[in-house]
């Protein structure tokens, strides 16, 4: 994970054309939501077992109790950047319960900053999920560190 290129900056700063730092914070705010619930989508991947529009072979089926995805619950939240409404996928079980943001925690003051600034430091998956833990209390594997990272980056 490296820090985002200059150029890369410079263009979306070009595209958004920017006349104050309001509308600076509500992009950063749309990012940090962005990669909210981006992590969402990975824990609830992870737990499935499968990624959002894969299909199981019937022996998986068997082997597994049937789970799958349904549909999303809103939920306000709290950041240093505002109140933010995000989409909180559900899995039909009701066995799905976030770690980035728990069940019924509606603070994430400061978590976004955290966040990011694992990401701009280039940390390794292992230390990110360590940090993660220390931080919040919330145990998360380097795989799902990774498969977060890779839908992020993008």
């Amino acid at each position: 994970m490296t820090k985002a290129p200059a150029e890369m900056m410079r263009e979306y700063v070009k595209s958004q054309n920017f006349t104050s730092t309001d509308e600076i914070m509500a992009a950063m705010k749309d990012m940090f939501k962005d990669v909210l619930q981006q992590v969402m989508e990975c824990e609830l991947a992870e737990e499935l077992g499968y990624e959002k529009s894969e299909r199981t072979s019937n022996d998986d089926c068997s082997k597994k109790s049937k789970n799958y995805r349904n549909g999303y619950s809103k939920k306000t939240v709290k950041t240093q950047l505002g109140e933010m409404e995000i989409n909180v996928p559900r899995d039909r079980n009701g066995e799905y319960e976030p770690k980035i943001i728990s069940k019924y925690n509606r603070n994430a003051d400061g978590m976004e900053e955290k966040i990011l600034s694992l990401y701009a430091c280039g940390m390794s998956q292992r230390d990110i999920a360590e940090q993660i833990k220390n931080l919040y209390d919330v145990e998360i594997s380097p795989e799902l560190v990774s498969k977060i990272s890779e839908k992020i980056m993008p």
